[in-house]
């Protein structure tokens, strides 16, 4: 059983987004306040992704808080802004807080379930078992069980910056474009908004760096996109 939390204030665009879960074959938790969305998490621990609206007006939280809060819980939880505003701010903040994608409405069904699609496919943790590990000293990836160590002190990432780290550490040295970025770890052809490929990569130094002002080891090939190792 494939559980999506849904959580939008809004009925009716509520009741869209779990009609066209239904017919992709996932089931819909829903929550129509923050509150209602942390006891929905606490009865359904096998929830693996969240849709969260951003804007809830009648809460004294809203959805980048509620974001924040299912990320310090659980790294692997995938999760999905859904916001009415295009303002690259809001991006940014919802990504910033832990989101791995976001949706802005009006959205199609296609493009909600697509986006799902892809969430729950990078959640998969299918991994060759031949190559189990990848090292880059200090770091060291451990594809079996996911964990990421940096000098054997583990680095909690979610999983769309383990996949970041994994493309990277396949390919060390190597200039990546920040299309190919973004079809590889978010599993889609449609790169007109490369925003989040940029954003992600800045939550990564952050958790990975000495110095995220001054990265060493995800350096920028301006103009094209990122190159792991320098």
């Amino acid at each position: 059983m494939k559980k999506v939390l849904v959580l939008e204030d809004e009925s009716s665009i509520r009741s869209f987004v779990v009609i066209n879960l239904k017919r992709a074959g996932y089931t819909p938790i829903e929550a129509d306040t923050a509150e209602r969305a942390f006891i929905q998490m606490r009865q359904n621990p096998d929830i693996r992704v969240a849709l969260l609206d951003i804007m809830l007006p009648d809460e004294s939280i809203d959805g980048f808080e509620v974001c924040r809060r299912l990320r310090a819980a659980d790294e692997k939880l995938g999760i999905i802004m859904l916001t009415a505003r295009s303002q690259e701010m809001d991006k940014v903040m919802g990504l910033m807080t832990g989101a791995d994608d976001y949706i802005t409405k009006p959205f199609s069904p296609a493009e909600l379930t697509a986006r799902i699609d892809a969430l729950y496919r990078r959640l998969g943790g299918e991994q060759d078992a031949e190559k189990s590990t990848l090292m880059f000293p200090p770091f060291k990836l451990d594809l079996r069980d996911t964990t990421f160590t940096k000098h054997d002190t583990k680095i909690r990432l979610t999983q769309v910056e383990l996949n970041i780290i994994k493309l990277f550490m396949e390919n060390p040295g190597k200039a990546i474009s920040r299309e190919e970025i973004y079809h590889s770890v978010w599993g889609s052809d449609d790169s007109s908004d490369l925003k989040i490929v940029d954003v992600n990569i800045r939550r990564v130094r952050i958790k990975i760096e000495d110095d995220p002002q001054n990265p060493v080891y995800i350096t920028t090939v301006w103009g094209y996109g990122y190159r792991w190792g320098g």
